[in-house]
């Protein structure tokens, strides 16, 4: 058995896959898990969609059963919290002043979610964010525990629409307030920004844009939620879905470098040389999109995971993948794969038998940069192909949905 230490600090989706990938690829030595959290390792996306919404949540959704750790050899160390790194002497520092060696280190440390400065928001009664289980449990129990169980959530991204449309289905009043001139304005066209408009009206919540918040009044348990255009909305429970903000302290006080996140190569080897980073909290070179990106998704993490395990056992992977995405809101899937960003035309395609059906195609001129399927796995699917293929379609024959979605329907 060999004596090598790897430590992964973060035991989330990519620290986790990691761990057990590490072991699949042949390490030996001893494989240490730290996470703050203290509750065993779990899925994280439904807890904006159907766990929210679920009347009995007595059970974690977990990555692996707890047996598994044992069997592989893994130490979890839970509701533990890493201060620092030294890489000179290939250590980690616990806030409790405890330390542990490494030959190897992995930084899984993800995101946390971003609360504006808004005036009276550390004060405000029943204000959360929508990141870990604490936070599920935390508003589920507000919900419960409130009479009128009037809801503003100030932010219209995928995560405060998830949570919008969760927070409806157990009766409670949703107000959405979004800053900008439509919500998804950052990552979609026009055309699903409208479709996610109305779906959300027409299941009775309301969702606002053009709505900067810019105060939270609260006296006795009861918030007013306050907009620069002085208009107000009554809440006793505010989720906050702006945004995140990458960890990034913990490496860049190591010396590590960081540009958007924490820079690694196409092995996921940060600037040190036993030092590797996975997941949300990185900055990567996407070779089929030929450019550094930052990703927040489980498809990210996981594979990223696999090849820093193969590299660290010296196998030589390099990452190279489509990114892929979901929401589910309602009765509604959007499948997402790709990356939009740059594309100058939009092809929306309205399958005919069904409104709740249709896909979204962006373009850079010919080249096929990412698509958004709703309720339709055939073009999710199809779509991830042609980008993958970098293949040319013909976009007349994408726009007739009387032509069906087939491999060779739409090439030229």
């Amino acid at each position: 058995m060999s004596n090598k230490i790897c430590v992964v600090i973060g035991a989330s989706h990519a620290g986790v896959n990691f761990a057990f990938s590490l072991r699949r690829e042949g390490w030996e030595g001893k494989i240490i898990l730290f996470d703050s959290d203290p509750e065993m390792p779990y899925h994280r996306p439904p807890l904006s969609k159907a766990y929210l919404s679920a009347e009995d949540n007595s059970e974690l959704d977990l990555l692996f059963p707890e047996q598994n750790y044992k069997s592989e050899n893994i130490s979890l160390q839970l509701g533990k919290t890493v201060s620092e790194i030294n890489k000179e002497e290939k250590t980690i520092t616990l806030s409790n002043g405890e330390t542990q060696s490494y030959d190897k280190l992995v930084l899984a440390i993800g995101a946390r979610p971003f609360v504006p400065p808004i005036n009276g928001i550390k004060t405000a009664s029943n204000l959360f964010p929508m990141r870990t289980f604490a936070d599920t449990v935390n508003i589920q129990n507000a919900i419960k525990n409130s009479v009128e169980k009037r809801v503003v959530i100030i932010g219209g991204g995928y995560i405060g629409l998830e949570t919008a449309a969760s927070l409806k289905k157990t009766g409670a009043k949703v107000v959405v307030l979004e800053r900008e001139e439509r919500v998804l304005e950052r990552v979609t066209a026009p055309e699903m920004s409208e479709f996610f408009n109305k779906l959300h009206q027409e299941n009775g919540v309301d969702l606002l844009t053009n709505k900067n918040v810019v105060s939270i009044k609260t006296s006795e348990g009861k918030n007013e939620v306050v907009c620069d255009d002085n208009t107000s909305y009554k809440a006793d429970l505010i989720v906050v879905g702006v945004g995140i903000k990458v960890n990034t302290e913990l490496a860049e006080k190591a010396g590590v470098e960081i540009e958007n996140g924490i820079k690694v190569d196409s092995s996921a080897k940060t600037s040190d040389a036993n030092i590797y980073a996975i997941g949300d909290c990185t900055y990567h070179f996407n070779p089929h999109y030929n450019r550094f990106i930052r990703l927040e998704s489980v498809q990210n993490a996981v594979d990223q995971a696999k090849v820093a395990a193969s590299a660290i056992c010296g196998n030589e992977v390099v990452y190279y993948a489509i990114p892929w995405f979901w929401s589910d809101q309602y009765d509604v899937k959007l499948q997402m794969v790709g990356l939009s960003q740059g594309y100058n035309d939009v092809i929306q395609r309205l399958e005919l038998d069904n409104d709740k059906c249709q896909s979204v195609w962006y373009f850079k001129d010919d080249e096929l940069l990412a698509v958004d399927a709703v309720n339709n796995g055939k073009a999710y699917v199809l779509g991830g192909r042609f980008i993958k293929g970098k293949q040319e379609i013909d976009k007349e024959k994408l726009k007739d949905t009387s032509i069906p979605i087939k491999p060779a329907s739409f090439l030229k």
